[in-house]
């Protein structure tokens, strides 16, 4: 399926270097930003209080993110859980507060909201549950979900080395990798929490930009065995323009499902789509304007994909 077609390749390689040059500044900033801020963990990695209250008719949450914070919880989660009257809320480990009492002050708080309004008020709150996370189950979650990745990472370049070659394996792990990269530098910079849905969406999109890549590279390989008269640039620039079409019709679908999450969603889903959309957007880039550019430093030819017939000597009587 396609919307259109480009009859003439875009010369997409004649600018390599200098997409390559714009990728090693932005993986350098990213870099330099998660070294010096650092990320900012949820509390499924820094340990912290998790409750789950129940009202009788749903409650402003706004109120109680307000509330709450007016009486002390700072960087306090807030959002419905399963009904529109059920609310999770996660309260970060302080160190001044005392872990067996931060329940009753939070249900203390809630009480308090809409006091004296009837109208705002929902109802005393319920609750339903209360459990601690301590920081050591953090820490594991945060050494598991480095083993995920890790893990992927090197499926990924199996998968790419067995069905392609050594050049498109590596070439397409570092672009990947500048996607995950870039992520995870946005949420350092901005100080975005970062979540298990964030992890989540990071891990999507690894296996959502290698797709790309593996579009992209099976048409190079098809280009190489088809036409012989052309250069390894102008196969790779065939390459991306007759797959253009295809990139925009599928990720611009993806993308409007997730800004539908980013935009409706609410606090629960905006930095999992958000995370999505960011890698969404330089995963087209890195797939298409990374990948390919090091395929061809890295010395790709139409001899690695065309099997030279070996003539048999008879046998002398």
């Amino acid at each position: 399926m396609e919307f259109f077609r480009i009859r003439k390749d875009i010369p997409f390689m004649r600018h390599a270097l200098v997409f390559n040059v714009i990728s090693l500044v932005t993986f350098l900033l990213a870099v330099f930003f998660l070294v010096n801020k650092g990320l900012h963990f949820s509390i499924e990695f820094t340990g912290g209080t998790l409750l789950e209250v129940s009202y009788a008719q749903a409650p402003d949450l706004d109120k109680l993110r307000k509330q709450m914070e007016a009486d002390g919880f700072t960087d306090t989660q807030v959002q419905n859980f399963g009904s529109s009257r059920d609310v999770l809320i996660r309260v970060p480990l302080s160190k001044d507060a005392e872990t067996s009492k931060v329940g009753e002050r939070v249900m203390a708080s809630l009480t308090r909201v809409g006091a004296g309004d009837t109208a705002a008020a929902a109802g005393a709150p319920t609750l339903k549950r209360v459990e601690f996370v301590g920081p050591q189950v953090g820490k594991e979650l945060a050494s598991d979900g480095a083993l995920a990745l890790l893990l992927v990472v090197c499926g990924i370049v199996l998968y790419l080395a067995m069905r392609f070659e050594w050049r498109f394996a590596v070439s397409a792990i570092i672009a990947n990798m500048h996607d995950v990269v870039i992520i995870l530098g946005c949420f350092a910079l901005f100080q975005w929490e970062f979540s298990l849905p964030v992890l989540a969406a990071v891990l999507a999109v690894l296996g959502y930009s290698v797709n790309e890549s593996v579009v992209v590279f099976d048409r190079v390989r098809e280009t190489f065995k088809k036409k012989r008269g052309m250069t390894t640039p102008q196969v790779l620039d065939h390459a991306i323009t007759s797959t253009i079409s295809r990139t925009i019709i599928t990720h611009g679908c993806t993308q409007m499902m997730v800004t539908s999450m980013l935009i409706f969603g609410g606090p629960a889903l905006h930095y999992f789509a958000l995370a999505l959309t960011i890698g969404i957007l330089f995963g087209i880039y890195s797939s298409v304007l990374v990948a390919s550019p090091l395929v061809m430093w890295m010395g790709v030819s139409r001899e690695q994909f065309i099997q030279v017939k070996v003539e048999k000597q008879e046998a002398v009587v």
